[in-house]
């Protein structure tokens, strides 16, 4: 293998360890969102999709390269007298051809994988922080319902006595009033008797003289 299908080749090994990190539940997307945010990466975010889409297409050259040499030696089909060992090296040739089109398809393939995972590991984190937020507003908001309606109860128990005692004050009133009628009505039956008593004993010492 020439240097420059190696690099490749080691490309998309670090590609297939990456994408593996990044699905298995291993960090969690705040610690991601940590990494995308560092100064490490903040080096290559500025020109990130200028470095993206010129080695995608270094990849694709590369890509355009394997498929060419696939058509030139799968064509190959004369019926010229020839060698084993020059059919072989055609062959090899094929082969070799046949897998740097694999190696350069997977690469690019997950080069978008890994950039769709990266997008979505940063909205994951945006989604669980604004998750955390609503879910604190709907914990507060429930609190001071509950203040709210704490409130109300005691409110309505402070009316309901006050209601009670009013009504009680107006019984002990009325009682009272009842009362007075009564005690007034003796007044006025003691004074008559009173009046007769008087009347009596007048009469009664005048018959004696």
């Amino acid at each position: 293998m020439s240097l420059q299908w190696t690099f490749i080749a080691g490309y998309l090994y670090f590609e297939i360890a990456v994408v593996i990190i990044m699905i298995l539940p291993i960090f969690s997307p705040r610690r991601w969102h940590q990494f995308f945010r560092s100064s490490l990466f903040a080096m290559f975010q500025h020109h990130a999709a200028l470095y993206f889409y010129a080695f995608l297409g270094v990849l694709t050259l590369f890509l355009m390269d394997a498929i060419r040499e696939m058509r030139k030696y799968s064509n190959n089909s004369e019926p010229l007298p020839s060698h084993l060992s020059t059919e072989m090296k055609s062959h090899v040739k094929l082969f070799r051809a046949q897998r740097n089109f694999y190696i350069t398809s997977f690469a690019i393939f997950l080069a978008f994988v890994i950039k769709r995972l990266v997008t979505m590991l940063i909205i994951q984190y945006e989604l669980e922080q604004k998750a955390e937020k609503i879910i604190k507003q709907a914990e507060e908001t429930v609190s001071q319902a509950k203040k709210a309606l704490l409130d109300n109860d005691n409110q309505l128990a402070e009316a309901q006595n006050y209601k009670e005692i009013k009504n009680v004050l107006e019984v002990t009133e009325n009682l009272l009033e009842e009362e007075k009628l009564k005690t007034k009505e003796l007044e006025e039956e003691a004074t008559k008797w009173r009046l007769k008593y008087e009347q009596l004993e007048t009469s009664s010492g005048k018959g004696d003289e």
